[in-house]
């Protein structure tokens, strides 16, 4: 080899080692979105609705949820039909299946109404309205969803989109003189 291809060929080198050892360095960046660990298996997916849920639903404890509702932005306006899983207490977790399946919503960017699906028949019932509102729990903004409308109790519900796609939300029964949390659940 002469001098000359022996010059080019250690200039190549050392520009692709330097190249190497900076993206050994530095990383490289993701097209996705990483996931967001809140430990013990609590983790968020952005990408994945079926693992944000079941991580939601199953592995994060009462103070990583009341953590991550806290983190959470109002986020984009539930729109279409939505499965629901209520998570906390895990008493009602197991009861919900067989009466509640989720949420139909009607909605544009800034709110509408939504009917609570029912049984495996999905039946439509418990009429809210849906509007951009503040958390009882924290006074940031959530979408807040009011069933005065409906023939059940003072309830209504809170939410916030955790990840795209995914909501978490507070359901409230209201007393008059104060609220009182009756249950968290996940819709997606």
């Amino acid at each position: 080899m002469n001098s000359r291809a022996a010059q080019i060929l250690r200039r190549f080198l050392v520009v692709f080692g330097a190249s190497v050892m900076l993206t050994a360095l530095l990383g490289t960046t993701s097209a996705s979105a990483d996931p967001v660990p809140y430990g013990g298996g609590c983790i968020l997916y952005p990408d994945n609705k079926a693992m944000t849920v079941d991580s939601l639903r199953l592995r994060c404890s009462p103070e990583q949820l009341t953590a991550i509702y806290a983190a959470a932005p109002q986020g984009a306006t539930p729109q279409g039909s939505k499965n629901g899983w209520v998570v906390l207490p895990n008493y009602a977790a197991g009861m919900a299946p067989g009466i509640w399946t989720g949420k139909n919503f009607y909605t544009d960017t800034n709110g509408g109404m939504l009917q609570n699906r029912l049984t495996a028949a999905a039946l439509e019932g418990w009429l809210a309205n849906i509007s951009r509102g503040t958390s009882i729990s924290d006074g940031k903004p959530a979408w807040v969803l009011d069933y005065r409308m409906s023939p059940t109790p003072p309830l209504f519900d809170e939410i916030r989109e955790v990840t795209p796609g995914v909501w978490y939300g507070l359901s409230w029964w209201n007393f008059g003189f104060t609220n009182m949390t009756l249950l968290t659940f996940v819709l997606a």
